[in-house]
């Protein structure tokens, strides 16, 4: 079938009661393009959640015209939403044409048996959202639309499946499995011919073979071709190949699609570990959310491959979609840049987390998402494993069992070419049973038995609840209907099921950034233990303060959650601009991939407090060295090095030499009395000075500094802007209320810094910058060119931005 996007000229509005609307009081529709969120343009309540950044509940109302062609009754026309958070219904003409309760899977719409031929037609999609999630989820029709049309034989939306098996170095063969749906009234012949061709586009292997499909029936064609010395697809060599597919009628074709997809051989067992292509592989993996920072939970391509880009480039090469189904645009960017994913289902089953979550369409429902998500995922090579939840309470039961081995025969029913793990949190597990202990010691009424103890140290308690043998006998059946056992911050059970499960291969599926050193041993020492995913990757919205750094005044008590006006849960290694924070530097040297020392300063301020750092927290530190208005003040200074000392000077003049390396955890520590200059971090490897690292304290700042990035689509450009002195160095401690304006053929989708506490809004045109820096996100609306103008106050230099107007393949100017 042939697809176009369908995401222009859509009106939405906040739903109505139709009662009122026939008293007259009536919300008008406001033109959007699609992809939408539209949670993150409502007005914060301070008095709201923080797990969903104190933003509101809310439901909406979205329509669009549509008028298809004269010769309807010849055509099959079906609509694809790839999200729509959530409860969406669908209504074509005034009929109920199709619902979806989960906001993260897709699904189609057949409208043909709806629209009126040769006439306009409404379409209109209804969701709400509100107390369903523990992180801000959006809202809306988020994720792209498309139209397909297609004859009355046709290839069906997601209908060419393509895997290959048997592969060698001198060939593979490659299985191309093409549905072929009819509408017709009379039994059809097609033949289906399928034409590979590899990276560069030389076809490498061609089929084609007769099909014939009943009335109003389904056929399957597969084919198994042979591809010579295949390029093989890795995160280090992300060769993609393509299966072309038509279907041919007398000598004419008359329908087609086509896949892209990779030829790569997966193994994993307890005495190798991981295998891609025969070659053992450690995840270095990154959680995410799904929200794209201050763009919200809007899914467009060019952000998501932004988000891989970035993630690969501070040294991941596995994403964990959390906990939820990744987007087709991230799973686009994974193939092309090369970034493994473990691809997750649900947050919860039949328990529920929140009043409203997902666990009360779970029984009727779970089944089709889950071949939603398998669907989506089936072509893309770098997806080598599903998920099968996060963190599910009954995972510790015999209910647990039958429900989790249920899902995973389904997922292997559905594709046996991957594996299937789970995310298990043994603490969770077994919280009723920890309730009724504590119940019988008189702890409290139960419900909130143990809160304190885990917020004294919630790191060393889940890992001796995890260890227990409770949760060894409690979770064993869980864990034995996977193939890869998921563990969320149950590091300490690494070791000891070795021994007790000798069959048994680990994957941290979430564990606490301050263990990165711990968590990476364990996995470089251990062949059993594939891999780590952290919490997070990337910063993101709700959940807020979860990784704060708390200072203390006498008699306070830490919390897991920021007041209002936080946003962010601050706790990525990225953070929701992506700008990358100290720990993503340190994680970058543990991992081995980065000799070169880094230096981060604990910001000043707080001398007379007690600081106390959560397990997903860092130390409340910046690479920066500018400092105005702090002169004499002794400022603590971290040194990250792989090396077995650094040394650390001022100006050239030494302030000290310390252990660092792995022994004393890849850092060390100093205290400078700052002044203005340059402090340079040496790395000493056995005794000789080797690879070195500078901060140079800005002077006053005069300017704004733009760089631009266009998105490959060339649909969004994100221009970096940073407040500098007269020589570029960014002015840390000068930030700045900018305003940004767009003229010409864009628009500004969004304006924010990395700040996870803003007192301003993303949908412009101000804001404030944080630590010196702040991002805008222009969204083009047509072909022509985009001026972009960013001013401030007290006398800095504006900048100007020129979008030109063709971005694809050329840069954008810059005065």
């Amino acid at each position: 079938m042939k697809r176009t996007a369908f995401n222009d000229g859509w009106q939405f509005r906040p739903k109505q009661n139709p009662f009122a609307e026939l008293g007259g009081l009536s919300t008008p529709y406001t033109d959007v393009t699609l992809p939408h969120d539209a949670l993150i343009h409502e007005q914060r309540d301070p008095d709201g959640e923080g797990a969903v950044a104190y933003f509101p509940a809310g439901a909406y109302q979205y329509r669009t015209m549509f008028t298809p062609a004269a010769d309807l009754a010849a055509q099959r026309i079906v609509l694809e939403f790839e999200g729509v958070y959530r409860d969406a219904t669908v209504h074509i003409n005034g009929a109920f044409a199709g619902q979806r309760p989960y906001g993260y899977s897709g699904f189609t719409i057949d409208a043909d048996q709806f629209l009126r031929s040769g006439e306009e037609n409404l379409i209109e999609v209804e969701s709400r959202h509100g107390g369903d999630s523990r992180w801000y989820t959006g809202a809306g029709i988020y994720r792209d639309v498309w139209l397909h049309v297609g004859p009355a034989v046709h290839i069906p939306v997601d209908g060419v499946r393509v895997s290959a098996s048997d592969i060698e170095p001198d060939g593979a063969v490659v299985e191309v499995d093409v549905v072929v749906a009819s509408t017709s009234n009379r039994r059809e012949t097609v033949d289906v011919a399928v034409t590979l061709t590899d990276p560069a586009g030389t076809t490498v292997a061609r089929g084609t073979i007769p099909v014939t499909v009943e009335a109003n029936g389904r056929s399957r064609s597969r084919q198994r071709l042979y591809v010579r010395a295949p390029q093989l697809w890795s995160a280090e060599s992300p060769a993609l190949y393509s299966a072309a597919v038509e279907l041919v009628v007398d000598g004419a074709g008359i329908d087609d699609a086509s896949a892209a997809f990779g030829i790569r051989k997966l193994q994993v067992d307890p005495a190798h570990g991981l295998r891609v292509n025969g070659e053992v592989v450690k995840l270095r993996g990154a959680c995410v959310h799904h929200d794209n920072g201050i763009l919200g939970a809007a899914t467009f391509a060019d952000a998501e491959e932004r988000r891989v880009r970035l993630l690969k480039e501070a040294g991941f090469n596995a994403i964990r979609s959390s906990h939820n189904p990744m987007s087709v645009a991230m799973l686009e960017a994974c193939d092309r840049l090369g970034v493994y994913v473990m691809d997750e289902t649900f947050d919860m089953w039949t328990s529920n987390k929140m009043p409203h979550d997902y666990s009360l369409h779970f029984t009727e429902w779970w089944e089709r998402d889950v071949e939603a998500m398998v669907t989506k995922d089936f072509n893309h090579p770098s997806v080598i494993m599903y998920s099968i939840g996060n963190e599910i309470p009954e995972t510790g039961s015999p209910a647990g069992g039958l429900t989790g081995r249920a899902l995973a025969e389904k997922v292997r029913e559905l594709d046996p070419t991957r594996y299937v793990t789970n995310a298990v949190n043994g603490m969770l597990a077994v919280m009723d049973d920890i309730k009724k202990l504590a119940a019988q010691r008189g702890e409290g009424d139960g419900d909130a038995a143990g809160i304190n103890t885990l917020m004294a140290g919630p790191g060393e308690f889940m890992n001796q609840i995890g260890t227990s043998p409770m949760v060894t006998e409690k979770t064993a059946e869980s864990f034995g209907v996977l193939d890869i056992a998921g563990m969320n911050y149950l590091d300490g059970r690494y070791e000891t099921d070795k021994e007790l499960f000798p069959n048994r291969v680990i994957v941290g599926t979430e564990t606490f950034p301050s263990r990165i050193d711990h968590n990476w041993a364990l996995v470089t020492e251990h062949a059993h233990v594939i891999g780590d995913f952290t919490w997070t990757g990337f910063d993101y919205l709700g959940e807020v303060g979860l990784g704060r750094a708390h200072h203390l005044a006498e008699g306070e008590t830490p919390s897991l959650s920021g007041p209002y006006p936080w946003i962010a849960a601050w706790c990525g290694d990225l953070d929701l601009v992506g700008s990358r924070r100290p720990a993503s530097f340190y994680r970058e040297i543990v991992f081995g991939l980065r000799t070169t020392p880094y230096i981060a300063v604990s910001r000043p301020g707080n001398e007379d407090k007690t600081f106390y750092a959560g397990p997903w927290t860092w130390s409340d530190s910046i690479g920066s060295w500018t400092w105005t208005g702090h002169e004499g003040a002794s400022l603590a200074v971290e040194v990250y090095s792989d090396a077995e000392e650094v040394e650390l000077a001022l100006d050239g003049e030494v302030i000290g030499t310390a252990a660092a390396g792995a022994d004393n955890r890849y850092r060390a520590e100093f205290t400078v009395a700052y002044r203005p200059g340059e402090l340079t971090a040496t790395a000493i490897r056995q005794g000789v000075r080797a690879e070195a690292f500078s901060l140079s304290s800005a002077g006053d700042a005069t300017q704004l500094v733009t760089r631009v990035e266009n998105g490959p689509s060339g649909e969004l450009a994100f221009i970096e802007i940073a407040v500098t002195d007269a020589d570029g160095r960014v002015d840390t401690g000068a930030d700045r209320l900018i305003d940004v304006r767009v003229d010409g053929d864009g628009m500004l989708a969004a304006v924010g810094s990395g700040d996870p506490a803003p007192t301003d809004t993303y949908d412009g045109p101000t804001h404030q910058t944080f630590d010196g820096l702040a991002l805008a996100v222009v969204r083009r609306t047509g072909p022509g060119v985009v001026t972009v103008t960013v001013s401030a106050d007290d006398g800095i230099a504006p900048a100007t931005v020129v979008l030109e107007a063709d971005p694809l393949g050329a840069a954008p100017t810059v005065s």
